[in-house]
């Protein structure tokens, strides 16, 4: 790694760090999470997976990090030769989700141009399906979405001005602009959207709790599932920017302060959300149950068609919304692009430049791929199987291998050394017997339901990407690195 390659501050990394971990995810999935989860019972199970797991596994990486001053492929190399075969799988698999991350954050960008005016008509359903996003129907494969790719190449035109210059110069001063403007925009959407009628209805659906939920497992599961998707845990993401850490950082304290931050942004997204559906659900008679939904469908459609009845407001609302997503989701993609760019420019040598452009030209020719007529059925597709398949079992096998392969005892001296929170036996059961266990039994149900109902071209999609990714992890396991 670069020895030239760190933050020239703290703060420059903790905005870093919350670029990174407040995401598109943050605004459109745990509303959603929250909601279908039991509601105001979700917070138990939330805040129990924060604790042992969220927490205990973001002050490994920050630990790991800061004390190896390598990439994650040095890493595991250097704990075990054998091991480097799993830092390639892991930065490859999040690789292949920075690609399809760019092309949503290219139907944003669509929508943010189309905001202005609303060009997304009285039909959002239909502009989505036409313009940007695509459907599930094949025979639509061979053609291209010209919006979605020309915004997406745009994106990937200015990533690459930003994330060639040094990760303080470029990612760290970046960050300290994109989230604090982020944090006024989602204030202020979050205060107007507490002051339309109805307002209270959509909080009172989300917070009602549902007792019961507790005792159901798959609550529980979608507990930690969020927390691994919120805070980006174990995705080598963390350890690489920790990686960059000055001297004298107080690591635990820096992981707390991130993991606050990035939930109470989370929840007060979702009571932003529900407000403004407990509007449209007033002022259109329509049951909040059925103008709820994940994902795109939020975004892309209902939101949308909200915005269509707000008036004057809906101009100005629906330009932030959009404007919003777009920067949590561009600084979260620089995490996502760094494990890979670090680990290959250790191994062989190359400087940053070099690293960055070479990857920007592989991810602009996935770009065209996501693109095309299935746009978002094949994100989805591709979505599931990785983040649910091949990162889920690589963070278990990564507790495996940390606590006892290598020992986390060994971190602890510089987890403590600055720290005002201290960690020791507690944090190390955890990490041991604790982590493990939970990871196995989210990623066992997360397959489950994977391959519960797949059809044939996910299948093949499925093993495509395997085969990818196996093959390209076993060449740079393979080749020698180069000595300087």
């Amino acid at each position: 790694m670069n020895e030239n390659s760190h933050w020239n501050s703290v703060a420059t990394f903790i905005m870093a760090m919350i670029g990174l971990t407040i995401g598109i995810g943050n605004i459109w999935r745990f509303s959603y999470v929250l909601y279908s989860n039991g509601g105001g019972s979700f917070f138990i199970p939330y805040v129990i997976a924060i604790l042992i797991m969220g927490i205990p596994f973001l002050i490994l990486e920050y630990g790991l990090g800061f004390s190896f001053k390598k990439s994650f492929s040095n890493l595991m190399r250097s704990i075990r030769p054998e091991f480097e075969i799993i830092a390639w799988m892991l930065v490859l698999f999040v690789f292949i989700v920075v690609i399809y991350y760019m092309v949503i954050l290219g139907w944003d960008m669509a929508y943010l141009l189309n905001s202005f005016n609303f060009g997304w008509g009285n039909d959002p359903s239909s502009f989505f399906t036409s313009y940007v996003g695509g459907s599930s129907n094949l025979a639509s494969s061979g053609t291209i979405i010209l919006p979605t790719l020309i915004c997406t190449l745009i994106l990937w035109g200015l990533f690459w001005v930003v994330s060639v210059k040094d990760v303080d110069k470029g990612i760290g001063k970046l960050s300290t602009v994109l989230i604090p403007l982020l944090f006024i925009i989602m204030i202020f959407v979050i205060i107007y959207a507490f002051t339309l009628k109805g307002f209270n209805v959509g909080i009172t659906t989300l917070l009602t709790p549902n007792w019961s939920a507790l005792f159901n497992i798959h609550v529980w599961l979608a507990a930690f599932g969020q927390i691994i998707f919120s805070l980006s845990i174990g995705q080598a993401m963390v350890y690489t920017y920790a990686s960059y850490l000055p001297k004298n950082s107080k690591l635990v304290d820096e992981v707390l302060i991130v993991v606050l931050t990035n939930s109470i942004y989370e929840i007060f997204i979702a009571f932003g959300v529900f407000s403004i559906l407990g509007y449209m659900s007033l002022t259109s008679s329509v049951p909040m149950n059925e103008l709820i939904s994940e994902g795109t469908g939020l975004i892309f459609i209902i939101f949308p068609q909200i915005f269509n009845t707000m008036g004057l407001m809906g101009h100005i609302i629906a330009p932030l919304l959009f404007l919003s997503i777009l920067f949590a989701g561009f600084t979260s993609s620089f995490a996502l692009f760094e494990p890979l760019l670090s680990s290959l420019c250790d191994k062989f040598g190359w400087s940053r430049k070099k690293g960055v452009t070479i990857l920007t030209v592989i991810a602009c020719i996935g770009t065209v791929i996501f693109s095309t007529g299935i746009s978002s059925y094949l994100v989805r597709l591709v979505d599931a199987f990785v983040n649910n398949f091949g990162i889920l079992i690589l963070i278990g096998v990564q507790a495996i291998i940390f606590g006892w392969f290598y020992g986390v005892e060994k971190v602890i001296p510089v987890l403590n050394e600055f720290s005002t929170f201290k960690v020791g036996k507690t944090w190390v059961f955890i990490i041991k017997y604790l982590l493990p266990i939970i990871i196995f039994v989210v990623w066992a149900f997360g397959i489950a339901d994977l391959f519960n109902g797949e059809n044939s071209l996910e299948l093949i999609v499925n093993i495509i990407i395997t085969i990818i990714v196996v093959g390209l992890s076993l060449v740079f396991t393979k080749l020698k690195p180069k000595t300087s």
